[in-house]
């Protein structure tokens, strides 16, 4: 039971990094902020050895956006990015001691 309630903290988790395009705004300092944030998160995610592809190719998403001068797109691929790295970082640290509470059959 314990092991359904973390795979359905992940998928809420997944979830919300889909719906944070709803949330995005459009300054550039919007999306300095919001990219910081991401690639914070990512080196963290980096640090438990559990950085997701879709967090690097969802930065460099919002890295174009933002050299093409479309903030908001980038602003929203930034903020996606965030939640991609938090969500590897939650399943990092939560899959850390979770293994030992695997039955073997």
């Amino acid at each position: 039971m314990r092991n359904m309630t973390q795979k359905s903290a992940l998928v809420l988790a997944l979830l919300a990094a889909g719906a944070v395009s709803a949330l995005a705004a459009g300054s550039e300092d919007e999306y300095k902020a919001a990219f910081a944030a991401a690639e914070a998160a990512n080196k963290e995610a980096g640090k438990l050895r559990n950085q997701w592809t879709t967090t690097a190719s969802t930065l460099a998403a919002a890295k174009k956006s933002a050299e093409a001068g479309d903030f908001d797109k980038a602003t929203t691929s930034a903020k996606e990015a965030e939640a991609l790295a938090k969500a590897s970082i939650f399943q990092a640290t939560s899959e850390k001691t979770r293994w030992k509470d695997m039955e073997i059959r």
